[in-house]
């Protein structure tokens, strides 16, 4: 197996702790040695030893004059567990090979230069762009300390979210609504207004079996999440989070006894401080966020400027009527120049309907 073989393989590894190691980053690794693959390992859970401990441990025969292939930069630090860089020397490994560098400042280079000060050859750049693509929300927290925020929507080929009777379901077919529930366990928190809960009685939680269900983020400015609403039925089994303005702490009662969580928030021309909220969310490790709000939440949203990624789904279908819903409502932009722009499209089909993802192309000084 050549460089390029052995990351593809410890790439497939990484993925396999998608939704488990947040706010960690998903790693896989291999080791070959004599042309054969002695060893692999994967990431499992945040807290739980790395991808290279695990591949390490996993051996069939001693690892010493082996190549290591990792995903991202070994670990030189102590945090959860004990710095991968001394389990590397210990056993003996001849060459390690890199895909992402790691941004973390207790990392940053140091764990590629630790090793080649004790004499390990080291590579690295194999099948870069597609490491870092794995770690996208990883790179984006270890950097901003914010979570990395996913705007999702799904709509007809005419722009609808819903009939003008405000019935969306079921926009899309079962192969896009799997897709969403597979992003739900992704990423590590899901975040709805008020609306959403008033007109769908949603329970936002992960259906993927074995998976686990994302914090629900309740945006309610003024405390109207009704007492009755599913959300409240199962505070208790699910994590949730109501961010309000309402400060009134006997209204507050009935929802922490229910188990809900309750952050109190300022606001900004009448809705939440969403940027203030992020930073908040952040700071307890949220570090991704599945935004399936409603036109006004999603306006919200972009313009504190919180939106990273946007994911579209249409289907082939027309709902038409003056008064239909659409994913994004407020005021909107005076001009066409004024929008928020995307860049790198990637279209999927799934089924009947097409996926289209884009990232929110920044906004510097009066210019994209």
């Amino acid at each position: 197996m050549n460089d390029i073989e052995c990351m593809s393989l410890a790439l497939q590894l990484a993925k396999k702790g998608c939704g488990f190691v947040n706010p960690n980053p998903m790693v896989g690794a291999v080791l070959l040695k004599g042309g054969r693959v002695i060893g692999t390992g994967y990431h499992k859970r945040y807290g739980a030893p790395h991808a290279e401990v695990n591949a390490l441990a996993g051996c069939e025969e001693s690892p010493e004059g082996a190549t290591l292939y990792v995903t991202l930069e070994p670990c030189c630090h102590y945090g959860k567990t004990p710095p991968c860089t001394e389990a590397i020397l210990n056993a003996g490994i001849r060459r390690v090979v890199v895909g992402s560098s790691d941004p973390n400042p207790l990392v940053k280079g140091k764990g590629i230069r630790f090793l080649r000060e004790k004499g390990i050859e080291v590579t690295e750049g194999i099948l870069k762009a597609e490491c870092d693509r794995l770690n996208v929300v990883f790179f984006h927290f270890i950097q901003t300390g914010r979570p990395y925020v996913v705007m999702k929507y799904a709509m007809t080929m005419d722009g609808k979210t819903a009939a003008y009777t405000g019935d969306s379901k079921w926009i899309t077919g079962d192969a896009a609504r799997e897709n969403v529930h597979k992003d739900r366990l992704r990423y590590s928190a899901i975040m709805v207004g008020i609306g959403t809960i008033l007109a769908d009685d949603p329970l936002l939680t992960c259906r993927i079996e074995g998976g686990r269900d994302p914090l629900r983020i309740i945006c309610d400015t003024a405390l109207r999440l009704p007492l009755t609403s599913r959300i409240m039925a199962t505070a208790n089994e699910v994590p949730t989070l109501i961010a309000t303005s309402c400060k009134d702490l006997q209204a507050q009662q009935p929802y922490l006894k229910a188990g809900c969580r309750i952050l109190s928030l300022e606001q900004v021309e009448g809705h939440l401080d969403l940027s203030e909220l992020m930073t908040k969310l952040g700071t307890e490790k949220i570090d991704s966020i599945l935004l399936e709000g409603g036109g006004i939440l999603n306006w919200s949203a972009l313009q504190a400027g919180i939106v990273s990624r946007v994911q579209t789904y249409i289907a082939p279908k027309l709902l038409g009527g003056s008064g239909g819903k659409t994913p994004v409502a407020g005021l909107g932009v005076p001009r066409p120049e004024d929008g928020f722009f995307l860049t790198n499209i990637e279209v999927t089909h799934l089924g009947e309907d097409i996926l289209i993802e884009s990232e929110v192309k920044p906004y510097v000084h009066g210019n994209y």
